[in-house]
């Protein structure tokens, strides 16, 4: 799998876009960053993703796991896919 693409957990709440990319820029090329926030009060969530133009980006900013970014030590890994849920509906008699 080419992943290039890392989670980071334990974001600070008032952790920005512009904050993770002064922070992860520095491992290589960044091609998205996606902060994930509440739909409805859309205040972060605590954790994001990052995706790297080559897989060597992604592999280099797990050095970044344990560091400290706005005072919150991180928990950066490589990004799984996430599983496919399967939502069939219930037929009732």
């Amino acid at each position: 799998m080419d992943n290039r693409e890392i989670y980071i957990g334990n974001l600070s709440w008032s952790a920005t876009e512009d904050d993770l990319s002064a922070a992860f820029e520095g491992y290589g090329n960044v091609d998205h960053i996606k902060l994930i926030r509440d739909r409805e009060s859309g205040k972060s969530r605590g954790f994001a993703f990052i995706r790297y133009a080559e897989k060597n980006g992604a592999e280099a900013a797990l050095e970044m796991d344990g560091q400290k970014l706005l005072n919150r030590n991180l928990r950066v890994r490589l990004a799984t896919p996430k599983p496919q849920q399967n939502h069939q509906r219930r037929q009732y008699a």
